[in-house]
């Protein structure tokens, strides 16, 4: 079982990126995905969240707006597409099957000028 983040990176204020969570080892379509972030010294933060179809989707309150939480069930892949980034997102991002319980190695997303 693998979940392989990437995408990460240093973009500056009001930038985007759009990370990607690959799958594989599991009936990935069968699934709730998450996304959480954890920033140095803060608990991990759940952000979005999203349904085996992609039907229905859930976001924090932080990232409302901005982020986009989507998957390929084909790709068996996971994204979230952010958009005018802010320098508190600064984080560890990682990606989670939710039933299984499998989590990603994380990617790190810096916001700075």
């Amino acid at each position: 079982v693998q979940l392989v983040e990437s995408g990460g990176g240093l973009v500056q204020p009001g930038g985007s990126l759009r990370l990607s969570c690959a799958a594989s080892g599991f009936a990935f379509s069968s699934y709730y995905m998450r996304w959480y972030r954890q920033a140095p010294g803060k608990e991990r933060e759940l952000i979005a969240g999203i349904n085996f179809n992609g039907g229905t989707t859930n976001y924090a309150d932080s990232v409302k707006g901005r982020f986009t939480i989507s998957r390929d069930n084909v790709k068996n892949t996971l994204y979230l597409q952010m958009n005018n980034l802010k320098p508190e997102d600064t984080a560890v991002y990682y990606c989670y099957a939710v039933l299984p319980n499998y989590w990603g190695q994380g990617t790190q997303v810096t916001v700075s000028s």
